[in-house]
């Protein structure tokens, strides 16, 4: 697992991925042509303004020429200002031939203000100074602002006018901010449709994604399994991408569910081989167990002879064992070979662990019962052979001295109403080597053997914990190991019947 996830991070599903790549891409268009347009909005803005500074000095400068007071040789910026028509936001500076030289503007409000000697001083270190761009140049005046300038002459005087650039940056100000508006309620409701568009374009793939889903949730690993759910015929329209999944998936649970139907075929007709041949070899078995006892009888047999019918007559045992286990198994399988009544498990271990101890004296007995008994509904005979299979394993698998303990009690699981008593639990627990990790997990199966993992003394046919595990099932039970070095725990936990389907164990009446 990545740190991410460790962390908490969930990982973006494909319609919130789309939804955001979508408006992100829109939003850098919208951004790219937005800052394209603004420059050359800016450029066309400012080429109108020098344009308005050069005629406004034209007119300013002829202005001035018939001003009387430039006949007179009294060059006074302001009071030209004052008594001439111009515009908000102009601004003049004259140069008499005397070398005088005089500023003033016009505020927005059409005051007239005179410029301060070192303003205007600014002003013409400005515009003597080297500079690229056309006779048009940009000065900023300290208290004033930034103005678009050009300087002409008129024989005994100079001029040098100019108009504030801040009304080109408020007019893209304005621009900036509505373009800025505009875009950003655009990309609100182009987020809105796309997430519209693509949830309804994407329903159909979670249609299949939720039939999968359902379809993994189905236990396929064993018995009758029939898988019904399909993606709906609406979906698998395969003139489209989404649809040509959906049939592709419907097509391969078809493949499936035949699949597990022949499995299922198979697995009936190979459990009906199996029963019908155990059947049928039991009574050849006891026939050849029959004569050999018959035959041992014989005084008159030589030693050998009598070895050979000894040997023939413990394998006819050992091959009926066989038999009986895999008849047992096979009408498990089918569901037969239980007899139902009320089962007293405490008794039951109690007799159980009697019958260890005597076959197994070289190791350490313990019970641990509860108080109240614990009564079951089950087959008494077939749930008392998971009990002494169980310890048998421990006694066979383990040296000797050690300790087996077998326990019987309930386990309770919480519940609204405080805690109820669910479930019957037999433990058998051991403190000998343990089993092998590498065969932990298949040691309930068919003829499936611990002889690497602990001591093998007796011979067996590697039925007897699988065949432990389908008596719980049958009792809708379950079976666990849990194992390690010095800690080997077999558990069984059965269901307690219901309050009203508890019976007396003694009676067997219903309470």
């Amino acid at each position: 697992m990545s740190d991410s996830h460790r962390g908490g991070w969930r990982p973006w599903g494909l319609e919130g991925r789309l939804v955001v790549t979508i408006v992100a891409v829109v939003a850098l268009i919208f951004a790219t042509v937005s800052i394209a347009t603004g420059a050359i909005l800016g450029s066309i803005l400012q080429s109108n303004l020098d344009n308005e500074v050069t005629e406004a000095t034209a007119k300013a400068l002829r202005t001035v020429h018939d001003a009387p007071q430039v006949a007179a040789g009294t060059e006074d910026a302001a009071a030209l200002l004052a008594s001439g028509p111009f515009e908000p936001g102009f601004l003049m500076v004259i140069e008499s031939a005397f070398g005088s030289v005089t500023g003033g503007y016009i505020d927005a409000a059409g005051t007239v203000t005179t410029l301060e000697d070192s303003q205007v001083d600014q002003i013409v270190q400005q515009l003597i100074q080297p500079g690229e761009g056309g006779p048009v140049r940009e000065i900023t005046i300290d208290g004033v602002g930034t103005y678009r300038m050009v300087a002409l002459g008129g024989g005994s005087f100079a001029i040098a006018s100019g108009l504030p650039v801040s009304q080109v940056t408020a007019t893209l100000a304005q621009i900036a901010t509505t373009v800025a508006l505009l875009t950003a309620g655009g990309l609100v409701l182009l987020g809105l449709a796309v997430t519209v568009i693509v949830r309804r374009s994407l329903r159909p793939l979670r249609v299949v994604a939720d039939t999968a889903e359902r379809v993994a949730s189905v236990p396929m690993a064993e018995g009758e399994v029939s898988i019904a759910d399909r993606v709906p015929a609406s979906e698998t329209d395969e003139r489209t991408e989404i649809g040509r999944v959906g049939h592709a998936l419907n097509t391969l649970l078809d493949h499936v569910d035949a699949s597990l139907e022949a499995r299922q075929r198979n697995e009936e007709r190979m459990r009906r081989f199996v029963a019908d041949a155990s059947h049928e070899l039991r009574t050849p078995l006891a026939s050849i167990r029959g004569y050999s006892e018959l035959s041992l009888r014989d005084p008159e047999l030589s030693e050998t002879t009598e070895s050979a019918l000894s040997r023939i007559q413990a394998q006819s045992l050992r091959m009926t064992r066989l038999v009986e286990d895999l008849l047992l198994l096979a009408r498990l399988d089918e569901g037969q070979e239980l007899v139902y009544g009320v089962v007293d498990l405490t008794q039951l271990a109690v007799e159980a662990l009697g019958d260890a101890q005597v076959a197994g004296p070289e190791h350490v007995w313990l019970l641990e019962v509860d108080e109240e008994p614990v009564t079951v509904p089950g087959d008494s005979a077939r749930l008392q052979q998971v009990v002494v299979n169980m310890l048998a394993n421990a006694r066979t698998h383990t040296p000797a001295g050690t300790e087996v303990t077998l326990s019987v009690g309930r386990e309770n699981s919480p519940t609204e109403g405080g805690t109820k008593t669910d479930a019957a639990v037999i433990r058998v627990h051991d403190n000998g080597p343990g089993i092998e990790p590498a065969i932990a997990d298949e040691l309930f199966e068919r003829f499936s053997r611990a002889d690497r993992s602990r001591a093998r003394q007796t011979g067996g046919t590697g039925l007897g914990l699988s065949i432990a595990r389908a008596i719980v099932h049958a009792h809708h039970g379950e079976i666990t190991v849990e194992s390690r070095p010095g800690d080997t725990t077999f558990t069984v936990r059965l269901p307690l019947p219901t309050h009203a389907d508890r019976s007396d164990p003694a009676t067997g009446a219903v309470q």
